[in-house]
């Protein structure tokens, strides 16, 4: 099993920040958006960008589920949570800056499902336990 280095990680936040962003952002440039102006009639572009998307998300979001669980997700979610509140209290946001804080969740996100992805290397070089899922050994 390889280690997780600092340039694996950005890789796997990059990766989740591209998933995120291209499926929707605050911005008005996204898959979401894209599609919005002409639903229902989806060109076949659009419905091979979407099967790609949805591909993407399902890897992501059964490696981080897998990995940390309901559990983590919501932890993680609560710390980010807690960080707005934080920025909120400190003057350093407005709740009145929405798109802000819609990019602060996207990216929250994207952290989360970079951290699901990256959890097994992360708790390997904490713990020196390997996760393993599946095994080719037979009972």
């Amino acid at each position: 099993m390889e280690k997780l280095t600092a340039t694996g990680f950005l890789f796997r936040f990059i990766a989740a920040l591209a998933l995120v962003f291209v499926t929707f952002n605050p911005s008005g440039y996204s898959y979401a958006h894209w599609v919005a102006h002409v639903f229902p009639n989806v060109t076949a572009i659009q419905a091979v960008a979407g099967v790609v998307l949805l591909i993407g998300w399902v890897v992501f979001a059964v490696a981080t589920l897998r990995s940390i669980g309901r559990v983590g997700v919501l932890l993680i979610a609560v710390l980010f949570a807690a960080l707005i509140w934080l920025m909120i209290s400190m003057g350093w946001l407005s709740l009145e800056h929405k798109r802000a804080i819609g990019w602060i969740a996207l990216l929250a996100l994207a952290v989360t499902l970079a951290i699901g992805v990256s959890w097994s290397f992360i708790n390997r070089r904490f713990t020196g336990q390997v996760s393993v899922d599946e095994t080719d050994v037979k009972p």
